[in-house]
């Protein structure tokens, strides 16, 4: 039989105090619903007395179904200078009606003294009371023991006795804190040790911090040595360098351990949720991110490339649909055959492995990368080439020519950008000119309002990133520019690139690329 461990996600507290997030109530409520939906056992909603917008979160969360998920409110332990029930903050914790609080109190002396500036038997006597006082208001009280490694590296007998404390008072759960985030795996395998030595017997978490890029195996290290509850976080987020991360740690414990965390029809929708969250926050998940990053399961070497096609766990530690990933094979001038073979497939072109065209594919691309493109970021581009040389693709238009001015006059705030386009379609020329915020918009615009009659869906496409890089950096301002472009309609996004010494042309190419894409795309 699986052993259990209770998942606790702080994201919607510790999370948001990351540097750049800042998350509104309905911004919590969507996020505490998604985190429901995957099975987390808790989630910490916020310190009630922290600011209105948590008080606000905790009433508006009472609406919402959250299955079998328990919503914890958090906050410390009661004040030196006042009795349990007459401290506010402990007031606003039950005010949040949830079925488990969460408190943290000290059990680092120089916490105590320095920043408490009380006594070291004061601030037992404030666990305790908070605890027992607690409890008579919710089904569960969780006792973070904060910063308690450091507390035990200075001082083993007093943070020991704070937890027997804790413990006495009726914590349903100790949660051995590592909030400076400074503490390694072999440190936290031999406290966790000692405590159960000291006869400790509530069950124990861990919630670790990622100062020492530790965090994530910390975690493991202590549900090896115990530990039933792990705090952490979505993708990571949190205070400095942020906390543990739950992409990570939950797949480690179920895939790898055999534990038992979220079901695992429910992991194969981490993938979904680390977007969703950072999509909210609006804090990117990193690409080479584990489990959840877009390239956790990409293969760039042909060699790689051509062993993962036969046999994935060659090259891949999972399979990226456990976690609900997938496997890309990305094209550049490391490309081999099994690279363009798998992209075609992919795009369903069916193409038999000894067609002499791959080759002539593999070569081509090797040479555009040698010149500057790259088509990792420009799968739309890509495509095209594919499609030209396996299936070749619909002569849509001709270019006779474009021109772009910018001017400014002295009564202008700002400079002036008009693009002028000249193409062919069939036997007809189509001459149009557009304003834009800038030369390539300017650009964009002409060129669309020149194919629009002919072809309406691209009206549909809007340009939505555009990125500069130069490809030779010793060239200066006669360097060559690699531009690429991102653009969606209202189903999908996509990226196209275009290189040149000159940026407007370089503009031009992933401009056209981007429109292309679309009427192929559509079928049209």
């Amino acid at each position: 039989m699986e052993k259990k461990v209770l998942i606790y996600d702080t994201t919607l507290r510790d999370g948001t105090q990351a540097e750049g997030i800042t998350v509104s109530v309905e911004d919590k409520l969507r996020i505490a619903e998604k985190l429901a939906d995957f099975g987390v056992h808790y989630i910490e909603g916020g310190w009630p007395s922290s600011n209105p917008k948590d008080m606000e979160f905790f009433q508006e969360a009472k609406k919402l179904n959250l299955k079998n998920t328990k919503l914890t409110a958090f906050g410390m332990a009661r004040r030196a200078s006042l009795k349990v029930e007459n401290d506010p903050q402990i007031q606003d914790l039950i005010k949040a009606e949830t079925p488990a609080i969460t408190i943290f109190g000290k059990s680092w002396d120089l916490h105590v003294t320095e920043a408490l500036k009380t006594t070291l038997e004061k601030n037992l006597e404030m666990i305790y009371d908070s605890i027992l006082y607690l409890k008579k208001y919710t089904d569960e009280v969780i006792f973070d023991a904060e910063h308690f490694f450091d507390g035990y590296k200075a001082n083993p007998e007093y943070a020991i006795k704070v937890l027997k404390v804790a413990e006495e008072a009726g914590a349903d759960f100790l949660v051995l804190c590592d909030t400076n985030g400074g503490t390694l795996p072999n440190e936290v395998e031999n406290i966790f040790k000692a405590v159960k030595e000291a006869g400790i017997k509530s069950k124990l978490g861990i919630h670790a911090h990622n100062d020492s890029d530790t965090a994530v195996w910390n975690s493991i290290v202590a549900v090896l040595n115990g530990a039933v509850q792990v705090h952490g976080t979505i993708n990571g987020f949190g205070e400095r360098c942020g906390n543990a991360n739950l992409c990570s740690i939950i797949p480690n414990l179920s895939l790898k351990l055999g534990y038992e965390t979220v079901t695992r029809e429910n992991i194969k929708k981490l993938k979904e949720v680390s977007n969703f969250v950072a999509d909210i926050v609006n804090m990117p998940v990193p690409k080479n991110m584990p489990y959840v990053g877009d390239s956790a399961f990409a293969h760039k070497g042909g060699v790689h490339a051509s062993a993962v096609l036969k046999t994935p766990r060659s090259y891949e530690h999972i399979l990226p649909e456990e976690v609900g990933n997938k496997r890309k094979i990305l094209v550049s001038d490391l490309a081999g055959k099994s690279n363009i073979i798998y992209k075609a497939r992919e795009l369903g072109i069916e193409i038999d492995e000894k067609d002499e065209r791959i080759a002539k594919i593999v070569q081509e691309i090797k040479r555009l990368e040698n010149e500057g493109y790259h088509f990792e970021a420009a799968e739309a581009s890509l495509e095209i080439l594919i499609r030209k040389h396996l299936e070749g693709i619909k002569n849509y238009f001709d270019l006779d020519a474009y021109r772009v001015l910018i001017a400014r006059r002295y009564t202008d705030k700002s400079p002036i950008s008009e693009a002028t386009v000249r193409i062919k379609i069939d036997n007809d020329y189509e001459h149009t000119a557009s304003l834009g915020n800038g030369p390539v918009n300017a650009l964009d615009r002409a060129l669309k309002k020149a194919l629009i009659n002919k072809y309406p869906s691209l009206a549909e496409v809007e340009l939505i990133d555009y990125k500069v890089r130069i490809v030779n950096e010793t060239g200066g301002t006669a360097a060559k520019i690699r531009v690429l472009i991102e653009s969606r309609d209202k189903e999908k996004k996509w990226g196209t690139v275009g290189v040149s010494d000159n940026i407007i042309e370089a503009s031009w190419q992933a401009v056209v690329d981007s429109l292309i894409y679309k009427l192929i795309k559509d079928g049209v």
